[in-house]
């Protein structure tokens, strides 16, 4: 596979929540983007979508040339992939159909094209063996929802992928203004959803536990560490945390609390009952406010810290330069 060849078409398959979103953000940055979904309604749906996040897509800054008019919808599959560069999959998380998915793309593919698939939790060494032809093009390019606004992509290999193919699709993310991050090694739910995992654990078990309500609990969240991690990760804060001495530090003076600490949190068991007590706790939370509400606040603030952050990049990179 040349990892030099220009990526200028993608191919969606999936347009649901996802798919629809990747879509957007692909035609945002010049590109021409043909997709494919098998659900009766799925091109006005994909259409809906993209319009509605335009806005957002300009406020954020389109590459010249990007148009929605760009997007091509074709139901049948070896009609929507002929002729792409790079296959973005965004089908159900069922490894049977993704395997049976895979033997069809890659018989139908050019063994230079790049399959991704957007997978949240199924390992690409399990897709694998659907494309027996070149296993070696297949990785995982799970994004964060919604793709078209998160900038994070999560590139894996399964055992089969090839390192040309790794660095392509590192390449690609990145050139589209993803921040793409490499994973050396497959996880289930690879690495950000495992991080929400760990934290969502702790949150259900302290509302579970009436230490607080649903409402406090992402107050804590939100209004605390989270503007800190809206700038900075876990470890970069470490350093900071540390003062003068910075890791070397924090680490010499909490690494004995945190470990006693780790052993306090709890492991929730989401019987019914506690089930019922988190839904009773969000619903007084989010009150009269719709989903549609919900997600327009989510998007507005979200936007700001982007301009912000891109914003700040920006300036560091000149500083850097002098």
């Amino acid at each position: 596979m040349s990892n030099t060849k220009p990526i200028r078409k993608i191919a969606i398959i999936g347009t649901g929540v996802i798919g629809a979103s990747w879509a957007a953000q692909f035609l945002a940055k010049d590109l021409d983007v043909v997709a494919t979904d098998v659900a009766p309604d799925a091109e006005a749906s994909l259409r809906r979508f993209v319009k509605a996040a335009w806005p957002a897509l300009e406020r954020l800054g389109l590459a010249p040339g990007a148009s929605q008019s760009r997007l091509t919808f074709c139901r049948d599959l070896a009609a929507a992939v002929a002729g792409a560069d790079l296959v973005q999959e965004n089908g159900p998380e069922r490894l049977d159909f993704k395997q049976q998915l895979y033997r069809q793309l890659d018989e139908l593919l050019h063994p230079d094209v790049i399959i991704a698939s957007s997978s949240s939790g199924i390992k690409m060494s399990d897709i694998q063996p659907g494309a027996a032809l070149h296993p070696e093009r297949c990785v995982i390019g799970h994004p964060f929802n919604p793709p078209h606004l998160i900038p994070l992509v999560e590139v894996v290999g399964g055992t089969r992928t090839s390192e040309q193919t790794i660095l392509r699709a590192m390449a690609f993310y990145k050139s589209i203004g993803k921040k793409a991050i490499r994973l050396n090694k497959e996880m289930p739910g690879h690495v950000a959803n495992r991080l929400q995992g760990a934290l969502a654990r702790e949150v259900y078990y302290l509302v579970a536990e009436d230490v607080l309500s649903a409402a406090d609990v992402d107050d804590a969240l939100s209004w605390g560490p989270g503007l800190r991690w809206g700038i900075m990760g876990n470890m970069m804060l470490n350093h900071l945390g540390g003062g003068p001495g910075g890791i070397e530090h924090f680490l010499h003076q909490f690494a004995g609390p945190l470990s006693t600490s780790w052993k306090t949190l709890g492991s929730p068991e989401l019987t019914p009952e506690v089930q019922k007590k988190l839904i009773d706790g969000v619903h007084a939370e989010v009150g009269s406010r719709t989903i549609a509400e919900l997600e327009a606040e989510r998007d507005e603030i979200l936007l700001g810290l982007l301009k912000l952050r891109s914003k700040r990049a920006e300036t560091s990179h000149e500083v850097a330069e002098v």
